[in-house]
């Protein structure tokens, strides 16, 4: 994972991409951007299809074993229910995989960063003002984020979060597991995606705001798919509204700072908070 020069230059900071970084002809940044957003739901949906058959095997192997040692005949009419579902660990996993393989993906099929970009990235993350804006953007999306919540809740509106159950049954079984997962793991894949692929290609070509506007959206609509939960319009709404916040302040700390470091450190930040209060409080 890299990043790039200090944005405080006249033109995009940004170094140009080789024709396999960028994936052949340079077009329209507006259509690169989706190209490789295209690029990423097929990897994601493709990676998470292929990590499911896999645990299925998995637990299919199991429960054939299980029957041989039995001595019982296989009863294919109540296969499903013998195999049951993804528990906690196995789902942290596959979003691992699928998340996290697309990520890669994208990164080193078309947005691969040069010596150069690599070089600056190392410089900026050894300046002490890159540090001194990550804890500031980390603490502003942690209030900022609350008091969204707070004033949401005055209206009536308290979501809940699409991940919440995965993650109190991961805190109970896998705390540690969960910890480096929620603090480290996905802090790094989902910057490289959202920050680093998305963003970075409009920042390239001078589009800052639209990126940060493009890849908002996207990272909100990841960590929150209407239908996959019981939340209503003004419930779904409130979590983009949180989403897109940070993944906008996200993007703009990585664009301040010139380093995918500093965002990277941000998100594991508020992750680290959340899972915190999580424990302690009680709170999402």
């Amino acid at each position: 994972m890299s990043a790039t020069a200090p944005a405080s230059t006249a033109t995009p900071p940004l170094p140009p991409d080789s024709p396999s970084a960028s994936g052949g002809k340079r077009g329209s940044p507006v259509a690169g951007f989706f190209i490789d957003l295209g690029i990423a739901v097929v990897a994601l949906f493709g990676l998470s299809l292929i990590s499911g058959l896999a645990w299925g095997l998995y637990r299919g192997a199991v429960v054939g074993a299980q029957a041989a040692r039995d001595g019982t005949p296989l009863d294919t009419g109540a296969l499903s229910q013998q195999l049951g579902q993804p528990g906690a660990l196995a789902q942290i996993l596959m979003a691992l995989i699928a998340t996290g393989g697309a990520a890669l993906l994208l990164y080193f099929l078309r947005r691969r960063a040069d010596a150069a970009e690599r070089h600056a990235s190392m410089q900026a993350a050894r300046r002490p003002s890159t540090w001194g804006w990550t804890l500031l953007v980390a603490t502003g999306v942690v209030i900022g984020s609350n008091l969204i919540a707070y004033l949401a809740k005055q209206a009536g509106v308290e979501p809940v979060p699409t991940n919440l159950a995965l993650m109190e049954q991961a805190l109970s079984r896998f705390p540690w597991f969960l910890a480096v997962f929620a603090i480290v793991l996905a802090p790094a894949y989902e910057e490289l995606l959202f920050r680093r692929v998305l963003f970075g290609r409009l920042w390239k070509a001078g589009r800052i705001w639209l990126g940060v506007l493009l890849s908002s959206l996207a990272f909100a609509l990841v960590h929150e798919i209407p239908g996959t939960s019981a939340n209503g319009p003004l419930e779904i709404a409130q979590l983009w509204l949180v989403y897109g916040g940070m993944g906008a302040a996200f993007a703009w700390l990585y664009q301040r700072t010139g380093t995918l470091w500093a965002p990277i450190v941000a998100h594991g930040l508020n992750n680290a908070i959340a899972l915190a209060a999580l424990v302690f409080l009680g709170l999402h």
